[in-house]
């Protein structure tokens, strides 16, 4: 590691100032106790600092916790989607199936926050509802709703990327006299809907998920759908104790893999050009990627099929015949096949047998396009065609407000007292995804601008990240640490720069002037918030650039792509931050 740089230059590079206050009850307060507030708790207590986690729920797990509907279960290969941090965790846990169901992921995440001894530093069923930043003192106050305070140094958030669900706004939510309930608040004890009229409404990932679970048992089952997505197979099957033991030999290599890759998975693409190879070629290539687990067909295609019509075109046409090949009736089929975007510019739901769930008796699918719901009544649902359908239960799988949503459900207020709902209005502004100006001594995980792809390999760079600059702050007496504007307007333009070129942008463009909305407005490659205001994304094919890599190795190849002379725009020096 290289040479600390000294006070001035870091006052140089951020508007800091050394400590002259009263220490304040707290040096850190984490904000939820998911994966990255789990993560960054464990890195400030090895820190030695005096740290507080708050978080809502009443265990740890974070969307692992709240998200507990029929079929939830990882997209990603397990083994990639665990911490790599602590070699010990990693030899003492075992997968046991290639895409974890959500029990499993959960008692992993318990399983964790035991082993390194965490609990007893976080504070259960405590929802921050304001976090106030005092000048005078240079300190934040973080209140929930038992009307606690606590105060302290850093403020870490560490609320989820998914953490705000939305409802539509129908009439009469509150009017069915049935069960009813959001993916994102299934109860721990469940819902019965064997033998019952059960009614999906939404087929994004979630959607997915729940419909081909809930059609195993249902009476009827009747899918309310605004808009398909383009689906691919999850293959998953079982890891036995000899395929477990082969794969703990090679976490070292498994990871550095990741780590180069084009968003932090498994999967890499081709270098070859969808349209220039022959169409026996494609098909060959298509087809060995459909048989195959996980997201190889979508992070491990050609590598021009999320940048160019064409290619993207060609894929379309391929995915479309399997889908008509797996449903019967071809009036469905249609249905199920989006034609306002294309494979992979939105995220891609990974499904097992989900599309032959169609041909089922039992199986009804509304074209929400052509049928609109007009209500939620007493007994159901009625539709804009006077028809009113009865039902037991109805599962609302309608999404969320990514990214941006968590953040406006707290009452954040920096210097001036200024809302951060306020300063984000026409779209957020950050230093690296990290950290915004106007609002000292705040650091993000998962935010507004971050790297999107594995999250926790994202995860784990950016609260390395976090716990070396407040380590740094923290034994230099610098109690105020705030961005440069200058640094802020680089990095913001450069996630733009990054964000131009990707079909993914194109499809958001297209539905935001449509004023097509119903909860989540998202797509993979570039995430945008409900009022249209992008808030993440990952970097264009064409720079080749792993995002899941430290930040830090991003940031340098960024800047000196774009401002080769720029080296002041660095938080502290980035050296220091380098494995």
């Amino acid at each position: 590691m290289s040479t600390i740089p000294s006070t001035k230059q870091v006052n140089g590079q951020v508007n800091g100032n050394l400590n002259s206050t009263a220490s304040p009850e707290f040096d850190v307060i984490i904000v939820g106790a998911g994966l990255s507030g789990c993560y960054s708790l464990i890195k400030m207590l090895q820190l030695g600092l005096r740290v507080k986690c708050l978080e809502a729920g009443t265990g740890v797990g974070g969307t692992w916790y709240w998200n507990r509907y029929p079929g939830c279960r990882f997209d990603s290969e397990s083994y990639t989607y665990g911490f790599s941090f602590s070699p010990e965790l990693l030899n003492e846990w075992n997968w046991t199936e290639h895409f974890a169901p959500q029990q499993e992921t959960e008692r992993y995440i318990n399983f964790m926050a035991d082993k390194f001894n965490i609990r007893p530093h976080i504070q259960f069923s405590s929802r921050v509802e304001s976090a106030h930043f005092n000048e005078s003192d240079r300190t934040w106050v973080l209140t929930t709703d038992n009307n606690e305070s606590f105060i302290s140094r850093f403020f870490i958030t560490c609320i989820g990327p998914l953490s705000a669900f939305t409802l539509p706004k129908y009439p009469g939510l509150d009017d069915f006299e049935g069960r009813s309930c959001h993916t994102a608040r299934w109860p721990k004890g469940g819902i019965d809907y064997a033998g019952k009229r059960v009614a999906v409404i939404g087929t994004g990932a979630t959607g997915v998920q729940t419909i081909q679970e809930v059609s195993k048992t249902a009476s009827h089952l009747t899918v309310f759908q605004r808009r398909p997505n383009w689906c691919a197979p999850l293959h998953n099957s079982k890891i036995t104790s000899e395929e477990m033991q082969k794969i703990k030999k090679g976490y070292p290599e498994l990871f550095e893999h990741c780590r180069g890759s084009f968003g932090g998975f498994i999967h890499r693409a081709s270098p070859l050009s969808a349209p220039e190879v022959t169409p026996e070629e494609r098909e060959k290539f298509w087809q060995g990627l459909y048989d195959s687990p996980g997201f190889g067909i979508w992070m491990g295609n050609y590598k021009d099929v999320l940048v160019d019509q064409t290619a993207n075109g060609l894929l379309n046409e391929f995915i479309a015949k399997k889908i008509r090949e797996r449903v019967k009736n071809q009036e469905t089929a249609e249905k199920l096949i989006p034609k306002d975007h294309g494979f992979g510019t939105r995220r891609v739901p990974l499904e097992t047998k989900y599309y032959e769930v169609y041909n089922q008796d039992n199986v009804d699918l509304v074209d929400l396009k052509e049928t609109p719901i007009d209500r939620i009544t007493q007994r159901g649902i009625l539709t804009a065609d006077n028809k009113d359908r009865e039902f037991d239960v109805i599962i609302y799988a309608t999404g969320f407000d990514p990214v941006m949503g968590a953040f406006d459900r707290i009452d954040i207020r920096g210097l001036n007292g200024r809302r951060l709902k306020e300063t984000w209005n026409g779209g957020p502004k950050t230093y690296l995804g990290l950290t915004v100006e106007g609002y000292p001594n705040m650091m993000m995980v998962m935010g507004p601008h971050c790297a999107l792809g594995n999250i926790p390999l994202s995860i784990q760079s950016s609260v390395e990240w976090i716990a070396e600059l407040v380590r740094y702050a923290h034994d230099n007496n610098i109690d105020y640490i705030e961005p440069k504007s200058e640094s802020v307007e680089n990095w913001t333009n450069i996630v733009r720069e990054i964000a131009k070129g990707l079909l993914s942008n194109e499809v958001e463009a297209r539905r935001m002037r449509s004023g097509d909305s119903f909860g989540t407005l998202t797509a993979n490659l570039s995430v945008k918030s409900a009022n249209g205001r992008l808030s993440s994304t990952k970097p264009k094919s064409s720079f080749n650039i792993p995002t899941s890599r430290c930040l830090s190795e991003i940031v340098l190849y960024l800047i000196g792509a774009f401002f080769p002379n720029s080296s002041n725009l660095f938080f502290l020096r980035f050296e220091m931050l380098l494995p």
